[in-house]
């Protein structure tokens, strides 16, 4: 109890040596969380990483078991297969029944002339000109034929790359960089659609909550400029800026040390750290450790020496 008594006066006092146009609260390192889900329901086959590793966009975390989605694959092929075939079988056979056509027409119009010059009777005209009917009708049955076979073939192509991007799907990749926080499955194991196997800490959206009083937090504006110090370090600051301020009061959380500051009323307000800086410190940056923000509510104020010793993604601090 001495401790923390000591430790409260010792951050008021601190707090009260900020210039005029600074505010600040206390906060704790966070970041995103991202989970590495799959989209339906497919038995683990291999996990390659452990909780705690650093993972990069793009990198294979999870593997499913693929086999009925490949069976699925094989047989949408064959049956693609089999539909091109009967596709250049139609075609094929319009080349044949054009040729056909083009025949039965020269001898219906000699057998016309026959007739008209009295040489070839009428019966024989008839027969030719039924024939060269039904030579166009199977025509277009046929034409009518080769036009759903083509549709097939769409079908069965949009059929067999929707089972490629299911097994796609089924190699699970990290979206972000970041660091495994959980391992919620083990190989064996049946995930549910929506069903995570990793949550991952996205290491490059990083940011600290805090809670001012509405005296300090209406003078608060999106993108004012920010420090965040964390307790084991507090004679370097990392630069900042605000991304969000609470529409709405509401009373101050629990890991607010002080009974006194529980029962006000207060707005959050998060304070980003740049993505650039974030990627820069990734295999240094842990989530959670306690620390004060700081925000310039007057564009005009100064920082004080403790909080212009700042880290930068170029060479580390000045």
């Amino acid at each position: 109890m001495i401790a923390a008594f000591i430790g409260f006066r010792y951050w008021k006092s601190k707090k009260s040596e900020l210039p005029e146009g600074i505010v600040s609260g206390n906060g704790r390192i966070e970041a995103k969380l991202a989970d590495v889900a799959a989209k339906e329901p497919l038995r683990v086959k291999e996990i390659l990483v452990n909780e705690g590793d650093l993972v990069k966009p793009g990198q294979v975390l999870v593997r499913l078991d693929t086999s009925t989605l490949e069976s699925s694959l094989a047989e949408a092929n064959a049956s693609l297969a089999a539909t091109q075939e009967k596709v250049a079988v139609a075609e094929a056979g319009i080349v044949k029944q054009r040729s056909e056509i083009q025949l039965a027409t020269i001898e219906v119009e000699r057998a016309r002339r026959l007739v008209a010059q009295g040489a070839g009777s009428q019966r024989d005209l008839d027969v030719r000109s039924s024939q060269l009917e039904t030579t166009r009708a199977a025509l277009s049955e046929a034409e009518a034929t080769l036009k759903t076979s083509r549709e097939e073939i769409e079908v069965a192509r949009a059929n067999a790359a929707t089972i490629e991007t299911r097994i796609a799907d089924a190699t699970l990749k990290s979206p972000v960089t970041g660091r495994v926080l959980y391992r919620l499955a083990e190989p064996g194991e049946v995930l549910s659609p929506g069903g995570p196997a990793l949550t991952l800490v996205n290491l490059e959206d990083v940011y600290m909550e805090i809670f001012l009083p509405a005296s300090e937090a209406a003078r608060v504006k999106l993108g004012s400029e920010a420090r965040l110090t964390v307790d084991f370090e507090p004679d370097r600051s990392i630069p900042g800026y605000v991304s969000f301020v609470s529409p709405e009061a509401q009373f101050t959380p629990k890991q607010v040390e002080t009974k006194s500051e529980r029962e006000k009323l207060v707005f959050r307000v998060k304070l980003q750290v740049p993505r650039e800086l974030a990627s820069r410190y990734v295999e240094r940056i842990k989530t959670g450790i306690r620390g004060v923000g700081y925000v310039k509510v007057d564009p005009s104020a100064t920082w004080p020496p403790p909080l212009s010793n700042v880290i930068t993604a170029e060479s580390g601090s000045h």
